[in-house]
């Protein structure tokens, strides 16, 4: 655990906004303020009370001032924390700060929301050249080789399942609804989930008969309604609580005779398919592994065959930009994650397989519109959260996951797609 430097006389602490205590042996670099000098604390205050100034926002620190043009309130209830945590760690600080109570705001997506339209220019230029002197790289741990990808993909999806059947629909999608129109409604999440499944279904073509590989099987959604169609589907999956759902879905419909759920790396699988369909997998591949992926999907294509994808994007520059940076998200949420840009699927495509991208169909407006159903739900059933053993830091934690994803697809900062990717129906 680092040791708290000393902190410079100022204005007294205000306590955090929390009810309870971060637990240290649970969240370490949360309960201990990291180890930083008082000139990169002045330098980071500095370049946060810039940033803020000309940005619509109404920034309000405990120890006097406000600043920004007026928009979304932000409460700082620490100001000297909240700025020694970004000083020593930028972006993850910042949510860090978060997750420990030091600042706050009423309506959290939308003074995401503000942050996520100005990332590109929220630190000046010339400091932008710095970056790498608070900007963590990516641990190696984190490498999605066959042995990583599993414990990535263990460490969020093996949360608990109740804890997902919490906020998500009764279809248990995890990704994002096709709605019919805005805002969303609730009781309307279950439909639009279906709705969702069954284009990417279209646009693979899989009907009576149809060998479908699914890459990433969720809780099992996809894998039913393609069974339902006649398929015979094979789905992978590196998450034994995925797993375990999803088989026992299967026995309640009666489908476990076209339904197999395999715990199998997507590199691992050896069969050939007519069809394969892949939703928000590609998010956790990173991008060392995109041309295995792809190659992947290539190799256990049939000729003739058509993969359709679901895949959330990131801008390009964006992209290189933070590609070999660690973030909050990596850290706390998606350990091993990357977003791929557009331009950087189509290339690997192209350049990796004899793929073929055929169609992109874009609508992030539904990603933030599914994000808000699930927030609303997960705050709603705080107290059922408790209850499944998850404490105040983590509600904060998913809290902050959820109004920062759905304020990047608001900003248009993220954006999602579904690919259909077609193979020649002779093969090379």
């Amino acid at each position: 655990m680092t040791a708290t430097h000393p902190r410079p006389a100022t204005a007294p602490r205000v306590p955090p906004v929390r009810s309870t205590p971060v637990d240290p042996h649970r969240w370490p670099d949360v309960a201990t303020l990291p180890r930083t000098s008082r000139a990169r604390r002045a330098v980071a205050a500095a370049v946060v009370r810039r940033a803020l100034e000309r940005l619509p926002l109404r920034v309000r620190f405990a120890d006097g001032g406000t600043v920004g043009l007026g928009g979304p309130l932000v409460e700082v209830h620490d100001p000297d924390a909240f700025h020694g945590r970004i000083g020593a760690q930028g972006l993850i600080g910042f949510g860090e700060s978060y997750m420990a109570g030091e600042w706050d705001a009423p309506d959290l997506v939308g003074a995401l929301g503000v942050l996520a339209a100005d990332a590109a220019h929220l630190v000046p230029a010339p400091l932008q050249r710095l970056r790498r002197l608070w900007h963590q790289r990516q641990p190696a741990a984190l490498r999605n080789t066959p042995e990583g990808a599993r414990s990535n993909i263990s460490s969020h999806y093996d949360l608990s399942n109740d804890l997902f059947a919490l906020f998500l629909d009764e279809t248990l999608s995890y990704s994002s609804a096709v709605f019919l129109g805005f805002p969303a409604r609730r009781e309307s999440l279950a439909t639009a989930q279906q709705r969702k499944i069954d284009r990417l279904l279209d646009l693979a073509e899989v009907g009576d008969g149809t060998r479908l590989l699914e890459i990433g099987t969720g809780w099992g959604e996809l894998a039913l309604r393609a069974a339902a169609r006649g398929a015979r589907v094979t789905s992978l999956t590196l998450s034994r609580e995925q797993r375990d759902r999803a088989l026992e879905r299967a026995r309640e419909a009666g489908l476990t005779d076209h339904v197999r759920v395999e715990l199998r790396d997507y590199r691992e699988e050896k069969g050939t398919y007519d069809a394969v369909v892949s939703v928000e997998m590609i998010e956790a591949v990173g991008a060392e592994f995109w041309p295995v992926y792809f190659r992947a999907l290539d190799d256990r294509l049939a000729p003739g065959g058509r993969a359709a994808l679901q895949a959330i994007t990131l801008p390009h520059d964006r992209m290189t930009a933070s590609r070999s940076t660690h973030t909050w998200i990596q850290k706390y949420v998606f350990p091993g994650g990357l977003i791929p840009s557009a331009e950087a699927i189509e290339t690997t495509v192209r350049d990796h397989t004899g793929l073929r991208v055929a169609r992109r169909d874009g609508f992030g407006a539904h990603y933030a519109e599914t994000l808000r159903l699930w927030r609303e739900r997960f705050t709603e059933r705080a107290a059922e959260v408790d209850a499944l053993g998850f404490d105040e830091t983590f509600r904060r934690l998913w809290t902050f996951y959820l109004a920062y994803s759905e304020a990047g697809f608001r900003a248009a900062y993220l954006d999602v797609q579904q690919y259909l990717l077609t193979k020649e129906a002779t093969a090379r």
